[in-house]
């Protein structure tokens, strides 16, 4: 480093003695030592606080190291304490629910039989009880049924009998009504029928005597009309015929002409 620095200083000396040549060698290399002196000194004291920082980083880096050492061993110690705490306390507990539940279980089981057997024996006695009820009940209720079933197939038998005889007379009534009305009403039918056919012969004959005078007239009548428009259109036509010659001879001459 500091032939370097020597060198650059005799470097910039030499082109400064090329520019100005009045220049004073002794102070420049009294210059020169100072500079070389004071950058020796400068470098040195860096270097010592270089060494000074790396040493204190050095010492600061081993006691965090140290620390960090230490929590995480009495952390360690500290987490094993109470994971092995934890495990006693969750084995025991673990023991004592299984024995509480094995104990409840028992219980329940033995309460739970007890009163199926009491529901079975309750349930069994009322099915008992009820069926002796239903019997009877049954018994009764088909011989009412019974009496009542005979009771009114007789009274049913009655009401029929009297309704057929009902019956029986208001049919014979009402036939010999519809006879004698039919009767009355075949001659009424036949006296109008008669006065229809008379009127309706009367009726025809004055028709025919009318439509025949008419069909005459009219004929007459059209006849003469066919008589007088044929000799109109006759007229008509010579007339025409002779217009229609004179126009063409009157044409032709013109043409001629």
């Amino acid at each position: 480093m500091k032939k370097m620095i020597t060198t650059s200083v005799a470097v910039a000396a030499l082109l400064l003695t090329s520019v100005q040549a009045d220049f004073d060698f002794g102070d420049m290399f009294k210059d020169m030592k100072e500079a070389a002196l004071s950058m020796s000194k400068d470098a040195k004291d860096t270097v010592v606080s270089l060494k000074d920082g790396t040493v204190e980083t050095t010492k600061s880096a081993e006691r965090t190291i140290t620390n960090v050492s230490g929590d995480v061993k009495d952390t360690s110690v500290k987490l094993s304490d109470d994971i092995k705490t934890s495990e006693v306390s969750t084995s025991k507990d673990s023991r004592d629910t299984v024995i509480a539940v094995s104990t409840d279980t028992k219980d329940s089981i033995t309460n739970t039989t007890r009163d199926l057997k009491d529901s079975a024996t309750v349930a069994s006695k009322e099915f008992k009880d009820s069926t002796v009820a239903i019997s009877n009940d049954s018994s009764s209720v088909v011989k009412t049924v019974s009496n009542d079933s005979t009771a009114s197939v007789k009274s049913v038998s009655d009401n029929a009998n009297d309704t057929a005889k009902t019956v029986s007379n208001d049919s014979s009534s009402a036939v010999k009504t519809v006879s004698n009305d039919s009767s009355s009403s075949v001659k009424t039918v036949s006296n109008d029928s008669t006065s229809s056919v008379k009127s309706v012969s009367d009726n025809v004959n004055d028709s025919t005597k009318t439509i025949s005078n008419d069909t005459r007239a009219s004929v007459e009548s059209t006849n003469t009309n066919l008589s007088d428009t044929t000799k109109t259109i006759s007229n008509d036509s010579t007339s025409s015929v002779k217009s229609v010659s004179e126009n063409t001879n009157d044409s032709v001459k013109t043409i001629s002409d």
